[in-house]
């Protein structure tokens, strides 16, 4: 494991790169630390709001997953483990019978990318990019984001005042702030939203003045039920790409290649989220928020990852601080998630833009023609013992394989079908596109999809 060396003086001049191995000063890497997790704050903890998981659960096992990472990866590749959104949808769906059997579909994604990372270490991960090229990934990650666009609907329509307040805000912070307030305007919002729904009288803070100062979160444990797993497959090829788009980053503003991390990576974050379904906590993955922080910083040194882990870690055995993250409103949550899950759905389209991805070619245009209609209508299939139905009500024995798994299941498909029957014609095709490196800075205000 890397060993911490002190950067000059340990003190960071303005265009200095502090490497992964390296560190400032105890009190500003602490500082920086505690920025990392600010930056990670609002978008680990929207993700158990939206799906009803308890918020210090979910805190306690991303910080958990993040000390994972960095002790699977040697300290080599900064990293703050959040709640994945690929995994909102899917947990939404299978929460309907119990939060149980969410559990246990995070649990079989963890495992089985723990296994993808077993692979990458053994043969590499060029198989990667020709398995999921960009063209199918970006119409994934747009899928994970246009998928929730009816639940956004239903929690704005609830307290749409709180909402407007809410979304308002974030825009209006977006327009103007640049730096480190423009990377925040996500939590600025929902304190905002939070502060009004408190004076308009619409939250009771009760539960909040009962609670403890310090005790453990509330741990759930998963519940066996194979008729969830499909709707958690497409989340690992999502959490895939943005672990090896992160490795990307990091390794462009570092000047370092770190692409042998990257078998890893992967299965430091299916670690993580394994853990995190066993005890009742949302799926992890790498945060773009964090690269932003890194990026604004150019600090890359994963002693503030360490700060930062166990500064999570403190804040999840706090109950009283929990209740009062519970309690935020529906309407403020509309509020976010009408612009997060918009921006999830966009991020997609950006994997395409970055990776100059031809849409004049048909190849590209029906892979991602086809699963977008399908995902964003609610394209469902159930199989049982009557066979396969479209769109029928789920019954004991049935399996269910959700929207994005369909929509996700076809990218593959026409994909590979067309590039193979046009191998059979003796079409000569475009070589296709591997996955671009993102530029210092140029996740700087990016959300994740995480």
């Amino acid at each position: 494991m890397a060993i911490w060396k002190l950067h000059g003086d340990g003190k960071s001049k303005p265009g200095e790169v502090i490497a992964p191995d390296e560190r400032l000063t105890w009190p500003r890497t602490v500082g920086i630390g505690l920025q990392h997790i600010i930056a990670m704050f609002g978008a680990t903890f929207l993700v158990p709001l939206i799906t009803g998981f308890p918020p210090t659960t979910t805190l306690f096992f991303s910080a958990i997953a993040t000390i994972t990472f960095l002790l699977i990866t040697r300290n080599k590749v900064p990293s703050y483990l959040g709640s994945s959104f690929a995994f909102i949808s899917p947990v939404i769906a299978a929460s309907s019978g119990s939060m149980g059997a969410a559990l246990f579909g995070i649990v079989c994604a963890g495992v089985l990318l723990a296994i993808v990372g077993l692979i990458v270490m053994a043969v590499g991960s060029g198989w990667i990019n020709k398995l999921m090229p960009p063209v199918v990934t970006g119409v994934i990650v747009a899928l994970i984001g246009f998928n929730l666009a009816p639940v956004a609907y239903g929690s704005v329509m609830a307290q749409p005042v709180l909402a407007v307040i809410t979304f308002s805000t974030i825009i209006l912070i977006q327009a103007l702030s640049k730096g480190m307030i423009g990377r925040l305007s996500i939590i600025i919002g929902v304190l905002v939203g939070y502060a009004s729904a408190a004076v308009m009288g619409l939250i009771d803070f009760t539960p909040v003045a009962e609670a403890a100062w310090i005790g453990l979160p509330t741990f759930h444990l998963p519940e066996v039920n194979f008729g969830v797993l499909l709707m958690f497959l497409p989340v690992v090829l999502v959490l895939v790409a943005e672990n090896i788009g992160h490795v990307k980053s990091v390794a462009t503003m570092t000047g370092k290649n770190l692409d042998k991390y990257i078998g890893r990576t992967l299965f430091s974050d299916g670690i993580g989220t394994t853990l995190a379904g066993l005890g009742g906590g949302s799926g992890t993955t790498t945060y773009a928020e964090n690269i932003g922080v890194m990026a604004a910083t150019r600090v890359y040194s994963t002693a503030a990852y360490w700060v930062a882990a166990f500064g999570a870690l403190l804040l999840s055995l706090c109950p009283k601080f929990g209740e009062a993250i519970f309690l935020l409103p529906q309407g403020v949550l509309g509020g976010v998630t009408i612009i997060l899950y918009g921006m999830i759905g966009m991020l997609g389209v950006r994997i395409w833009v970055e990776n100059r991805v031809d849409f004049a070619n048909n190849v590209n245009m029906l892979t991602g023609a086809v699963p977008l209609v399908m995902g964003i209508v609610g394209f469902t299939l159930f199989a049982g013992a009557s066979g396969m139905n479209i769109g029928e009500s789920l019954t004991a024995g049935d399996i269910e394989i959700g929207p994005i798994a369909v929509a996700s299941i076809m990218a593959l498909v026409v994909y590979h079908l067309m590039i193979g029957l046009n191998k059979l014609r003796g079409i000569e095709l475009p070589k296709p596109v591997e996955y671009r490196e993102i530029k210092a800075g140029q996740d700087a205000t990016a959300l994740d999809e995480d």
